[in-house]
C-alpha cells in the first residue's frame, strides 16, 4: 500500500510516516517547508518528500506509484479547505483521511494494544519516559512520540510488540478516534480555544475520552474538577504523596511524569514500582523538553501557561540565575493568555526576559496581531522584559548571560522559522 503524508515535517505526521514505512508500507508526502525533522525522516530512508504542497507536485507522485491512502494533518482544510492537495484527492477518488484513521488501521492490522497518553500538558515528555521504561526492561514496543529520542526513533514498529505507546493529542479531537485499552492522563487544563471555544467544550472531550478508554491512570485533581464518576476502572494519583519529592529528577513535572509512567507500567508489566522509578531516574531526556544546545543555553517547547511554569522549574532547580527567552505560540493563545490574567507572575524570580515575535499558524485573521512591545506592556513586564528579534544582538546578549554563568532558558514554539531553529543554526555554526 502506498501511503501519502500531507504535512510530514510536522511533529505528529512525521513518526507516523516512519512507522508505516517499518511496518512495511510504501511512504511519501510533503510539506510547505524543509526543516530538520525532515532532513531526520531523510536520514532514516523516508526520502520521497516534496517541499510546496501542489497539485502538481501530487499528480507527479500519483502518477510514478498510485496512491492508495492520503493521509493529513489536520492543519490542512482548516488553513485551506480547497486545499490543492485535497481537491486533486477527492477529484481522483483516493482515500483521505486525518492520521487517526490510518493509525487505527495499522493497529488493528498489527494487532496492537494502545497504551495513550493524553492531556493539555507533558504528554511529549510522559511518553518518552514510557517509550524508556520498556527499553530498559527488554519489552519489544512500537511507539510514536513527537520529539526525537537519544535512545530510539520518533516513532518505530516492532512486530514482536503487543503495545502500541502513542502522544495522543486532543487538538481537533483526534484522541476521539481511538478506544485505548490504557489512558495516562498527565493533566487538562483549557486549551486549543479555535477547536473548544469553551472550557466546558474542552472538558467534555476529555470526559468522552475517559469513557473510551478501558483503563485509567490520573490524577486527583482532574477527578475533582471534571467529576470522573466510579464507573470508569481508574487509578487515581495524588500530588501530595511523599513518593514524588523522594524521585531524584530535577522539576517537579518530571517527578510527576515520573510517578505517573511508573504506576501505569506496573499494571501492565508487574514490576516493583521502586524498580521502575529506578529506571526512570536514569531518564536522559529528549529534544525541546529543556534540551542543552550549549553550555547554560536550554531549548523548550513550553507554549501553554502550565507548561511554561513548568519549564521554568526546572530551569530554577537548576540553576537560581535564569534568564529567557521567549516566542509565544499562536497569537491567538497570548491573547487567550492576557484574557485570563496568565502572564501574571508567570516570570517570578527571572533575571530578564527578552520577548521575541510569537510564532504565527491557525490564527484569526479578526485578531489584532500583538507585537512583543504589545505583550510587555499588556502583561505588565516593562520592568523586566524588553523586545528582541532574532539577530546577531540577541545572540550575542545570550552568550553574554551564559558566559556570566547564569541559565538561558529559550522558550521556542514552532518548527521552520522558529527561535528553536535559529537557535540551533547559528550555536553550530
Amino acid at each position: 500500500m502506498h501511503v501519502y503524508f500531507s504535512g510530514i515535517g510536522g511533529a505528529g505526521i512525521g513518526p507516523l510516516a516512519l512507522i508505516a514505512k517499518t511496518a512495511g508500507y510504501e511512504v511519501s508526502g510533503s510539506d510547505k517547508q524543509t526543516n530538520l525533522y525532515i532532513d531526520y525522516l531523510a536520514k532514516h530512508g523516508v526520502t520521497d518528500v516534496h517541499i510546496g504542497q501542489t497539485e502538481e507536485a501530487l499528480a507527479s507522485a500519483h502518477a510514478k506509484h498510485p496512491i492508495d491512502w492520503f493521509v493529513y494533518s489536520s492543519a490542512l482544510p482548516k488553513e485551506n479547505p480547497e486545499h490543492p492537495e485535497l481537491v486533486f484527492t477527492e477529484k481522483h477518488g483516493i482515500r483521505h483521511t486525518k492520521r487517526d484513521e490510518f493509525l487505527n488501521h495499522l493497529l488493528q492490522e498489527k494487532n496492537q494494544k494502545m497504551v495513550a497518553i493524553a492531556g493539555t500538558h507533558g504528554k511529549t515528555t510522559t511518553t518518552a519516559m514510557a517509550i524508556w521504561l520498556f527499553k530498559q526492561l527488554g519489552i519489544p514496543l512500537s511507539y510514536s512520540v513527537g520529539a526525537k529520542l537519544s535512545y530510539g526513533e520518533m516513532g518505530e514498529y516492532d512486530p514482536a510488540s503487543e503495545y502500541f505507546v502513542y502522544e495522543c493529542d486532543e487538538y481537533d479531537r483526534n484522541f476521539l478516534a481511538f478506544r485505548p485499552y490504557l489512558s495516562l492522563i498527565t493533566g487538562v487544563a483549557w486549551d486549543h480555544h479555535d477547536v473548544y471555544p469553551t472550557q466546558a467544550n474542552y472538558d467534555q472531550a476529555f470526559g468522552q475520552f475517559f469513557e473510551q478508554s478501558e483503563k485509567l491512570v490520573l490524577w486527583q485533581a482532574d477527578v475533582d474538577r471534571l467529576h470522573i464518576g466510579t464507573s470508569v476502572n481508574k487509578i487515581v494519583l495524588s500530588e501530595t504523596d511523599p513518593k514524588l519529592a523522594a524521585i531524584k529528577l530535577v522539576g517537579l513535572v518530571n517527578r510527576r511524569d515520573a510517578w505517573q509512567v511508573a504506576n501505569a507500567l506496573h499494571l501492565l508489566v508487574d514490576e516493583p514500582i521502586d524498580k521502575l522509578i529506578g529506571l526512570l531516574e536514569q531518564f536522559p531526556g529528549l529534544s525541546r523538553r529543556f534540551e542543552k544546545l550549549a553550555d547554560n543555553i536550554y531549548t523548550d517547547y513550553a507554549h501553554t501557561a502550565e507548561k511554561i511554569a513548568g519549564a521554568l522549574n526546572v530551569a530554577l532547580e537548576t540553576n537560581p540565575n535564569v534568564v529567557v527567552v521567549y516566542e509565544g505560540l499562536h497569537n491567538r493563545r497570548q491573547h487567550f493568555m492576557l484574557d485570563r490574567g496568565q502572564f501574571k507572575d508567570l516570570f517570578a524570580g527571572i533575571q530578564k526576559v527578552y520577548w521575541v515575535p510569537s510564532y504565527l499558524a491557525r490564527e484569526d485573521p479578526n485578531q489584532k496581531v500583538l507585537t512583543p512591545a504589545d505583550l510587555i506592556k499588556l502583561s505588565g513586564y516593562q520592568a523586566l522584559a524588553e523586545p528582541a528579534e532574532l539577530h546577531d544582538k540577541l545572540k550575542t546578549a545570550i552568550l553574554a548571560h551564559a558566559n556570566r554563568g547564569e541559565l538561558v532558558l529559550c522558550i521556542s514554539a514552532g518548527a521552520g522559522g522558529s527561535l528553536d531553529e535559529w537557535l540551533r543554526r547559528e550555536l553550530t555554526t
